[in-house]
């Protein structure tokens, strides 16, 4: 019994010291705790949440401006951080750290909450978007966005500035150097730079805008869906992207569809030589009244309108048409100009004749004075 005792006290005296060196010579038992009290924080991290982005939610809702839901939409991932944060802050009062390692604790606490408050920054650049939409008519999208942009890359820049200064990094030599090396990469990166201040020219001239419909010169033809900082995204009708150099855009000329104030119709129409002249004016007058008379087409002086008599070619008397139509919009457009092929095709049948269509005529004329062809005589069987 005795040596059985003295191996429990051994135990317990073993257990006692291990419990108090603990664990890098902190105290198991304020590990432990403050184990408890971090996972606790995290479990807690979907509860304060809810309820505090659902608060703010409320709060935002019974306000008439959609600025205010759209930050808190942007800054609930960072409060759902907080109680990590929360978490590392308590444990690190519950552990008894001292010298060395209670200077690090502080710093990447100090570090975690410049991160959380730079991240909001970030987040809330996007919801600045609502406040400047009465500036997008006068300034462009393309400025916001551009504007939002550089927002973004100032708060990762600070946060970056912020966190070195706390764990005691200068920033000013490193800065110094990096002007250094910018100095040799913008020698070898004036593709970007030029490119850049292209991307700012086409902003300050508004050539372009999201959602036009542009004609490049070299045969680029589309949508644009990004005006970037180095070059800009054009979606094709094929539905394929097409990514051109803002330095391009700048240099080349485009045809800005989008900005049309209408869209032309120009064809000429050919009808048969047996035409008459009364035919003829017939068919002009019934195609310039139908195009005087319908709203769906633009009327002089605001454009030119001509139906004329314009040429005789090789196998049809030419009349043409050019007009305008008030939409610019390329399906009403398709629509406008079937139905005007329809109105063409039963005037100039109202009036009796007919389309030409290319053709050529051989004229062989025979007579005394030609020479005969000389036919050779057939051949017997011998070849006699």
């Amino acid at each position: 019994m005795d040596e059985t005792r003295d191996r429990l006290e051994a135990f317990a005296s073993r257990a006692a010291e291990i419990w108090g060196a603990g664990v890098f010579g902190l105290e198991l038992g304020a590990v432990l705790s403050a184990l408890l009290v971090f996972v606790a924080c995290l479990l807690l991290r979907g509860p304060f949440s809810r309820l505090v982005v659902g608060r703010l939610a409320r709060w935002a809702e019974r306000t008439e401006n959609k600025i205010d839901d759209a930050a808190v939409r942007a800054l609930e991932p960072p409060l759902r951080f907080v109680p990590f944060a929360l978490g590392l802050f308590l444990a690190k009062e519950i552990l008894p750290f001292a010298g060395l390692a209670e200077s690090i604790a502080n710093d990447v606490l100090r570090s975690l909450a410049a991160f959380v408050l730079f991240w909001a920054l970030y987040r809330l650049a996007e919801p600045l978007r609502g406040l400047s939409g009465r500036l997008e008519a006068k300034i462009g999208v393309e400025v916001v966005d551009w504007t939002v942009r550089g927002l973004k890359i100032a708060f990762v820049a600070l946060g970056a500035i912020t966190v070195l200064e706390i764990w005691g990094i200068e920033v000013a030599p490193i800065l110094a150097g990096l002007g250094l090396i910018g100095v040799a990469v913008a020698l070898g990166a004036q593709d970007l730079f030029r490119n850049l201040i292209a991307g700012l020219l086409i902003i300050g001239e508004r050539r372009l805008a999201h959602g036009e419909w542009i004609k490049i010169e070299g045969g680029v033809e589309g949508t644009v869906e990004a005006i970037g900082f180095r070059s800009t995204r054009v979606r094709q009708f094929d539905k394929a992207p097409i990514y051109v150099p803002n330095s391009k855009l700048a240099d080349t000329a485009l045809v800005n569809y989008t900005r049309m104030t209408h869209r032309r119709i120009y064809w000429m129409i050919g009808v048969e030589y047996r035409t008459t002249v009364d035919q003829l004016r017939r068919i002009r007058d019934g195609i310039e009244a139908f195009l005087l008379e319908d709203d769906a087409f633009a009327h002089p002086p605001e454009v030119p309108t001509f139906v004329r008599i314009d040429r005789f070619s090789d196998s049809s008397i030419d009349i043409m048409v050019y007009c305008f139509t008030v939409t610019t919009s390329w399906g009403e457009w398709l629509a406008i100009k079937e139905r005007l092929a329809y109105r063409i095709k039963a005037i100039v049948e109202e009036a009796g004749t007919g389309f030409a269509f290319p053709s050529r005529s051989l004229y062989i004329e025979t007579g005394g004075d030609a020479p005969e062809i000389f036919v050779p005589p057939e051949s017997d069987a011998t070849g006699n």
